[in-house]
């Protein structure tokens, strides 16, 4: 059965995966790593590429000799090696990217450049014999998509954000309400004491007639009324009114776009789907709209080598692979 080794460094996580599998069969993850840089960043407020990059470098060749170890094989064993080359930070794509590249070459194997994205949109099926005809919600901190997923390989885009993206505006009140880095696990627990119907924030193009997203104005609004109230308002109340905004926005498109082209399976991806109140609200939703949910499992939501590796060993059982001078590409689309 083919081996798999695959390299995410998109953004501020080193991680490293070995997966297994074959046409038709669950595949096996037989390691996946990650080496967070949070603590690091957090110091700063949010990511800094330089030292992003420099912690890339640092901890790759550690992990990926960490993964061999666990998984019980060596280099010479793998069929094919992957890596995000976009979107992401460019200095940090480079770094896995060169890295999956030389192993390839110096192994004489093919190499898969993969789509960050894609690898969201595929991580609810990791372990999974096949990816099934769903609608897909990704939810991260730099992207919100919405997917009519037909199979793997197979995608129409049917709305993204047109401005923050979800996890982008829940950092970006976080450091509002004076909250570490990153916003949205703060946030979250901040809204626990709150009451989500104590501030009336806007819930953007919910109803417009399409399925595109918009958080600025949301971002907006919460920083207007942390001005007026000039330090009375109630920073739980103002966290908990938020998250729920963004809740009744992103289940409300969902379900609006799941009718729109017909699905009856729902897939939840990206980071800001572990927040657990998100997850309750669209467990309850779909529920109650007959729907099948899948939500990705908690190891999988943040970024991870798994997802990638999943992504590359479906587009190498259909016999694909990328050429070793190809470029990262910082700010790609997935469609």
């Amino acid at each position: 059965m083919p081996l798999i080794l695959a390299i995410e460094s998109s953004c501020d996580e080193t991680a490293v995966a070995l997966l297994r599998g074959e046409p038709g069969r669950a595949p096996s993850v037989l390691a996946s790593l990650v080496a967070s840089q949070i603590e690091l960043h957090r110091q700063f407020g949010g990511v800094v590429p330089e030292l992003a990059s420099r912690n890339h470098s640092l901890h790759l060749h550690a992990l990926v000799e960490q993964a061999l170890r666990l998984a019980a094989v060596r280099v010479g064993d793998i069929d094919a090696f992957a890596a995000t080359t976009g979107p992401g930070l460019a200095s940090s794509l480079l770094i896995g990217s060169t890295a999956a590249k030389a192993l390839a070459c110096a192994s004489q194997r093919p190499f898969l450049a993969i789509n960050h994205l894609e690898g969201h949109l595929l991580s609810p099926f990791v372990g999974e014999s096949q990816v099934p005809p769903h609608l897909a919600l990704i939810v991260s901190g730099g992207h919100t998509l919405l997917l009519d997923v037909a199979a793997a390989g197979r995608y129409i885009k049917l709305g993204g954000t047109r401005d923050d993206a979800a996890g982008e505006a829940f950092d970006k009140v976080g450091k509002m309400l004076g909250l570490p880095y990153p916003g949205g696990p703060e946030i979250e627990i901040l809204a626990r004491d709150g009451n989500p119907g104590a501030y009336a924030f806007p819930r953007s193009m919910l109803h417009d007639g399409h399925l595109d997203f918009s958080f600025s104005g949301l971002k907006t609004a919460v920083l207007y009324t942390l001005q007026r109230e000039a330090g009375n308002a109630c920073p739980a109340d103002v966290a908990a009114s938020f998250q729920q905004a963004v809740i009744d926005i992103l289940v409300g498109k969902t379900l609006a776009a799941a009718h729109h082209c017909g699905r009856r399976k729902v897939a939840l991806s990206g980071g800001v789907s572990l927040n657990q109140p998100l997850r309750g609200a669209f467990t309850e939703t779909c529920e109650r709209a007959g729907l099948d949910l899948v939500l990705t499992p908690p190891s999988l939501c943040t970024d991870n080598a798994a997802m990638i590796g999943f992504a590359a060993l479906l587009r190498h059982f259909a016999g694909e692979s990328s050429p070793l001078n190809g470029d990262i590409h910082p700010h790609l689309p997935f469609l």
